[in-house]
């Protein structure tokens, strides 16, 4: 899927845009969510709020590949949506091509997030479609640069400027060629602590040829400056894979995996490592730790109650449970007495906790959690011990 970060405004927590995305069953999605973190209920349970956006208007249709981006101006925030890849029309599908994808029209979306209208834009400047680019924002300015284009199979150097004015009425929007891109393919983008400064790691300059050269990207007022930087000692398995992938951890740090390889190849095992960039002059820390191989779900270590996640629950019920006092107080003697084969959990604020009517039923598969009856007669309901 498109990722974007939204910044903290006014009483807004930080959030992120999550548009589209394509499944394992090769089902694309057209869908915006806004995941926003919530740390405001019981102590050190941290809150995930995740909300799907309706979309109004000329709505971007399902994607993958392609990239969401937040800008700013006249006091207003909006969303672009750009390029990726979707399946061929219905009307242009044969038995062959049925799962066969194309590149998207080469449109700008432009989504209004306070209210969901959304308006497409074509700019002469772009020509063709492209899937897997960057898209680094500054103000009211997007940057697209690299992206393949499968029309042509090519990775060309390209480098956009998109120019978004929320004016009021209609939006006006602007584009500029520049003639110092890079020729990159799925590549992360690393923000440093302070200002709008990148590291650009990873991706792919040719088919499964990957691009083991860094860069440091800036973003000021006066435009986009690419500078080479340089990369970290890959170390034997990083360097003789043919695929690798990850992401951005932030301020300057990013996740990288690759399969792991032997004879015989091990299922589903991969090796993951951080990579970590210092500012300009203090020098380069990578760290190459981190290396493991993936565990399946039952080799998990369970959560404590400090790591519980809330999800699809308002911040203020968590608040009414944390002032009851009940649910977080610690009591020693529950600890240390074991010969209780339960506990008591209230799950929402209605709840009627009466020992005589809850109903415990343990599952004999272990990968299933016990669950237990809250409240009297019908209107009662199953939660997860």
């Amino acid at each position: 899927p498109a990722v974007a970060r939204m910044e903290p405004r006014d009483e807004s927590p930080e959030g992120y845009l999550i548009h589209g995305g394509r499944t394992p069953n090769n089902e694309l999605s057209a869908a915006l969510y806004v995941l926003s973190v919530d740390s405001r209920g019981c102590n050190r349970k941290l809150t995930l709020l995740c909300e799907e956006k309706e979309l109004v208007g000329e709505v971007p249709s399902a994607r993958y590949g392609h990239t969401a981006s937040v800008v700013h101006s006249r006091g207003k925030r909006a969303c672009v949506l750009f390029g990726g890849r979707s399946y061929r029309p219905p009307g242009q599908r044969t038995t062959e091509t049925w799962n066969s994808v194309v590149d998207c029209p080469p449109q700008v979306f432009l989504v209004d997030l306070e209210y969901g209208c959304c308006s497409a834009h074509y700019l002469p400047e772009l020509t063709d479609g492209q899937s897997f680019h960057l898209a680094l924002s500054r103000g009211d300015s997007v940057y697209l640069l690299g992206g393949h284009t499968l029309s042509s199979d090519s990775r060309p150097p390209r480098l956009y400027r998109l120019r978004v004015e929320l004016l009021l009425g209609s939006p006006k929007l602007s584009c500029e060629v520049l003639d110092n891109g890079l020729s990159i393919t799925s590549a992360i983008a690393s923000r440093l602590d302070s200002g709008h400064e990148y590291i650009i790691l990873g991706g792919y300059q040719a088919d499964q040829q990957k691009q083991l050269q860094c860069c440091s990207v800036v973003l000021d007022e006066t435009g986009i400056r690419i500078d080479p930087r340089e990369a970290p000692a890959w170390n034997g398995e990083i360097s003789g894979s043919r695929v690798w992938f990850g992401g951005s951890l932030g301020k300057g740090h990013a996740l990288i995996a690759v399969p792991a390889e032997g004879n015989p190849a091990p299922a589903d095992a991969f090796y993951l490592y951080q990579v970590s960039f210092k500012q300009e002059g203090g020098g380069e820390e990578v760290t190459q730790g981190y290396s493991q191989e993936s565990t399946d779900m039952e080799d998990s270590t369970p959560l404590e109650d400090s790591e519980e996640l809330y999800f699809g629950r308002d911040p203020h019920e968590l608040e009414m449970l944390a002032s009851d006092g009940e649910g977080d107080t610690y009591n020693e003697e529950d600890e240390e007495d074991e010969s209780q084969t339960g506990y008591w959990i209230r799950c929402c604020s209605g709840c009627q906790v009466d020992g005589n009517t809850w109903e415990p039923f343990y599952s004999t598969e272990l990968t299933r959690p016990a669950m237990i009856f809250c409240s009297k007669g019908e209107e009662g309901h199953w939660v997860h011990a």
